[in-house]
């Protein structure tokens, strides 16, 4: 059986005071070339140390209105990565109604036609 690697790159430009300005991001193998992200959270599991590590970053022109949506869409997405992984279906759901409460108050829900 063979191994393949795969590389995802992250490249950030910052300012004199270390304030990131651009996020730039590869990874040949799912398709993406140079896109460029205003945000990211990136959390790696130290099964050793029994830690999570993680690198919160966003650019200078990222608004507060799109962080909100940003956290409101990543906390959806570890609902659904928490589920796929545990099967803890009851635990996922209930991550779900809390990020529907969190999209009411931050008033970030998109408009019901």
């Amino acid at each position: 059986m063979s191994s393949k690697k795969s590389e995802i790159k992250i490249e950030i430009t910052t300012n004199e005071n270390n304030i990131p300005e651009k996020i730039m991001w590869n990874a040949q193998d799912g398709g993406v070339v140079n896109a460029e992200a205003k945000a990211m959270i990136l959390s790696l599991w130290d099964g050793k140390a029994q830690t999570a590590m993680r690198i919160d970053l966003w650019d200078k022109e990222m608004s507060v209105d799109d962080m909100k949506k940003f956290f409101h869409q990543t906390l959806l997405t570890m609902a659904d990565t928490f589920e796929r992984a545990t099967h803890e279906n009851n635990i996922a759901e209930d991550l779900r109604d809390y990020c529907q409460h969190f999209a009411e108050k931050m008033g970030i829900l998109p408009p019901l036609n």
